[in-house]
């Protein structure tokens, strides 16, 4: 146990090293070829071509995993640490814009599907596992959130009453508009397009287009209309 512990703390010494060190090198003094570079050695997996601009934080580089072709740009911060089991997986292509918040907590798994783009400030936050399909499109400022707070209880804080996490799913081809919020144990589907400022709290069948708070399916992507409403604005992809 005691020699489990000495080296998870010489693991921890050398991401703290590598990530001060060479996580602030500009792009123009060959910034991202030493992190793709030298960051493998760190990291769960990191495969070719991965951009990774400067200014990017990494917590618990052991549990990330990073597949090709992947760009990640200035003020994200990605974190594993909390659980042994904590993985966040990103796949082929995937893109994350500037200042976007990615947080496993405990025991959880984040993956984001291949060629998926995540827009500037946008917050995916565990404990509860959360799947994003592939050739996905989350506008900026969209709130992805698998956790709720328990609060039955009028005198003891609700800091204190714990938490239920479900988890969340987004399938693949799904387009959130700008400010979006998804609640816990909600699943998308295919398809599916969920317009700005919508709050999902509840499961939006494949191929729907969802507008409102709460979030309400108003017609198919076929254009059959499934309810009287007027939607709301779309913005775009980033």
């Amino acid at each position: 146990m005691n020699n489990l512990k000495v080296f998870s703390k010489l693991k921890r010494l050398q991401e703290i090293l590598l990530t001060t060190f060479l996580g602030d090198i500009p792009t123009i003094f060959g910034g991202v070829k030493l992190r793709t570079l030298l960051y493998r050695t760190i990291f769960a997996q990191l495969g070719s071509s991965v951009y990774i601009q400067d200014g990017v934080e990494f917590l618990s580089t052991d549990s990330i995993e990073i597949e090709n072709g992947v760009y990640i740009f200035k003020g994200v911060r990605m974190d594993g640490k909390g659980h042994e089991n904590n993985r966040i997986h990103l796949k082929n292509g995937v893109v994350i814009e500037r200042n976007v918040v990615i947080g496993a907590l405990n025991n959880t798994c984040i993956e984001i599907g291949q060629d998926t783009f995540i827009g500037p400030n946008v917050c995916i936050s565990g404990p509860g596992d959360i799947k994003i399909g592939k050739h996905c499109l989350i506008a900026a400022h969209t709130g992805i959130y698998a956790n709720n707070h328990n609060f039955a209880d009028p005198i003891e804080p609700i800091k204190y009453q714990g938490i239920t996490c479900k988890g969340i799913a987004i399938e693949d081809d799904c387009w959130l508009g700008h400010g979006v919020k998804v609640l816990d144990g909600v699943t998308i589907g295919r398809g599916s397009v969920i317009g700005a400022g919508a709050v999902v709290t509840k499961d939006i069948p494949p191929f729907s287009v969802a507008v409102g708070i709460p979030a309400r399916v108003i017609k198919s992507r076929d254009g059959k209309e499934l309810a009287k409403s007027t939607e709301l604005p779309m913005s775009s992809s980033n």
